[in-house]
């Protein structure tokens, strides 16, 4: 494998990813460098269902190894909510801040702050289709902190730390967080 297609236009995605893989020895591209591909509908009821979805339309449309995610934060009080539907929980076309406000609007008066976000990382090449799922459980706080990543960061505390996925530096955030542990399953699976 020389070259490698993450099947995303999420720029902070696209830089998270990079920094993850970046030790391959390969080189990376992104959904961005494809111009002629076409934004791939995540309609599927699962994570699993949608990173495989946009891996195997990327890698069909240019005919590159594809590495794709679907990430979702999991609240207990609310019954596995946003889950899927994390990127849209507002609605269509809204803000990372968005999806905040509202995420925080539902948990008010609750004492289950329980959470957890999940990514399963889909890699589909000419001869293989493999997905690689990570976990990070934690706590939804009250108020935002840290300006430091993206999404749900600023709300979201891991369990055994005290700052935020907004405040930690991006190497203790890649080396703990769900999408980090995904990659390094799927690392440690072309490596090996």
């Amino acid at each position: 494998m020389s070259k490698i297609v993450i099947a995303s236009r999420n720029k902070n995605k696209i830089e998270e990813m990079k920094s993850l893989v970046s030790d391959l020895g390969i080189e990376i591209l992104s959904a961005l460098d494809f111009p002629n591909l076409k934004e791939v509908e995540e309609d599927k009821p699962t994570l699993e269902g949608n990173a495989l979805k946009k891996a195997r339309y990327v890698h069909k449309i240019t005919g590159l190894p594809a590495l794709s995610d679907d990430t979702g934060l999991e609240v207990e009080a609310l019954n596995g909510a946003p889950g899927v539907y994390s990127a849209r929980y507002a609605g269509e076309n809204v803000t990372y801040q968005d999806n905040v406000m509202k995420l925080q609007r539902k948990m008010d008066g609750k004492k289950n702050r329980n959470a957890q976000f999940r990514t399963v990382v889909a890699l589909i090449s000419e001869n293989e289709e493999r997905s690689f799922e990570g976990v990070c459980k934690g706590e939804i706080i009250q108020e935002q902190r840290g300006k430091k990543g993206f999404g749900y960061d600023p709300v979201f505390l891991p369990n055994g730390y005290d700052k935020t996925f907004a405040e930690l530096d991006a190497e203790i955030k890649n080396r703990i967080s769900h999408r980090g542990k995904a990659i390094q399953k799927f690392l440690n699976h072309i490596s090996g």
